[in-house]
Formats: structure tokens, C-alpha cells, sequence
């Protein structure tokens, strides 16, 4: 790890009984759920916040709680994917990610950009865990093109541990980001900086095994994997099209 770039894993103590519950686990993910709701409304004054936050976070919670509940029913019944994930971006950028089945692959499952400084969501996961949840809406369908896959949809209202975080932009893999793919090829699982031209061309990045669930075709999770199989997820990335 670079010496300007330090990730704290907290991995949990190994327990001496049987693998937690997929329903303890749920009951976590509500949690999640409820401070997600909390942070999606945003009422113009004080009389209308009394008429609309309970419905708003109802249906936050709703529309949440389905994917969680398919992802664990998924979970529990299905052999899992994997995916290697890439978190990256200069320290006074955006920040990115990236999902690949291969990393010699022609291009990356996925690749969207947040609105978040890679800066901020450093700081965001040292403090402990982070799940980022993206939210599309489906479109019209439309008999001349096929409907988009989950992971090819253009725009996204991105959420950061419950707090809305503006939007994240599907992008293409270009020259930079396969020189960054290249550049973090041989590490499977680590953080640290890849040093560039100047101190604000140094690109931070975090690389990981994921666990990828695909509950439908309107919801997926991808869940990263800690070392030592002990701990839970320290990141989560939960995609959601209603």
C-alpha cells in the first residue's frame, strides 16, 4: 500500500458458531434501508415535510427492502458469480469503478463514474463500512430496441451510505482507464496510489473480489469479498431499476 494512501480493513473476529442467518443479515441490510429513506426526500418547507416524508419513506424502504430480500433469497439458493471490482480516481476527481469477469477482458462489465470526489469516498470507507446504492427508472418499452441489461443503463441517482450523492454516469473504458486497468492487473486484492506527473495526478485506487447477485433483471448486488472469508462485506454496491 502506498505510504499516502491508507485502507483500513475491519474484518471481524472469526465466530465460534455457524455462519450467521441470511435473516440477521437482512435485518442489517433494513437498517441501510431505513437511513436510505431517511436522506431521499427533500421537502420544500415544514408543513409539506409532514405530509411527504412518511409516504416517501415508505416507498424508499419498499423499493429497497425488495432488493435486499432478492438478493439474500439469491444468495441462499443460487452458486454465486464473481467479479473483480476497481475503485479508482485522482485525488481531486471524481471517482470511479469498474466490474470485470476478466481483467484481460476487451472491456469492463461495468464502468460508471460518481459524482463523489475520490477523496471523499476515501475517507467515507476508513470510518467503516460503505454501501452505495444506485437508482435508475425504467423506461417506456420500446418495440424498435431491446430493453438495456441492468448494468448497461446510462444514468444513475447514486446514494452514499444513505445520503443522496448526486448522479453516476455510465462511461466508456478509454486510454486512461485501461492504463489504470494495466497498472493494477497483477494485484487481486489491495489499495495504494499509482504515482503520476504531480501529486494531483496520482491515482488512488482500492481493487477487490465481489461477489456479484443477481436477484432480476431490475436488481443486482455486488458484495465485496474480504480476505479470509471471515468478516462481512466492507463495501456493497446494490443496483435498483424501478
Amino acid at each position: 500500500m502506498g505510504r499516502h494512501f491508507q485502507w483500513r480493513m475491519k474484518l471481524k473476529q472469526k465466530s465460534s458458531k455457524e455462519e450467521i442467518s441470511s435473516g440477521e443479515e437482512l435485518q442489517d441490510e433494513e437498517k441501510f434501508a431505513l437511513s436510505f429513506a431517511g436522506s431521499s426526500s427533500y421537502p420544500t418547507n415544514q408543513e409539506e415535510s409532514k405530509k411527504r416524508t412518511s409516504s416517501a419513506a415508505e416507498t424508499a424502504v419498499s423499493r429497497i427492502r425488495s432488493l435486499l430480500t432478492a438478493a439474500a433469497t439469491v444468495r441462499r439458493n443460487r452458486p454465486p458469480g464473481f467479479v473483480i471490482g476497481t475503485l479508482y480516481g485522482h485525488r481531486r476527481g471524481h471517482v470511479r469503478f469498474a466490474f470485470q469477469t476478466d481483467t484481460k477482458a476487451a472491456c469492463p462489465v461495468m464502468l460508471v463514474e460518481l459524482a463523489t470526489p475520490t477523496a471523499a469516498l476515501v475517507h467515507e470507507m476508513a470510518s467503516g463500512l460503505v454501501r452505495i446504492a444506485l437508482e435508475c427508472e425504467r423506461k417506456p418499452a420500446d418495440a424498435r430496441r431491446a430493453e438495456r441489461t441492468l448494468v448497461e443503463e446510462p444514468v444513475w441517482k447514486a446514494y452514499v451510505n444513505g445520503k443522496k450523492c448526486g448522479y453516476a454516469v455510465q462511461r466508456e473504458c478509454g486510454p486512461t482507464d485501461w492504463k489504470v486497468m494495466r497498472a493494477v492487473e497483477p494485484v487481486s486484492m489491495g489499495a495504494g496510489v499509482i504515482p503520476g506527473d504531480g501529486a494531483d495526478k496520482d491515482v488512488m485506487y482500492m481493487r477487490a473480489r465481489f461477489e456479484r447477485v443477481v436477484g432480476s433483471r431490475d436488481s443486482e448486488a455486488f458484495y465485496m469479498m474480504n480476505p479470509d472469508g471471515n468478516g462481512g462485506p466492507e463495501l456493497s454496491v446494490y443496483l435498483l431499476r424501478v
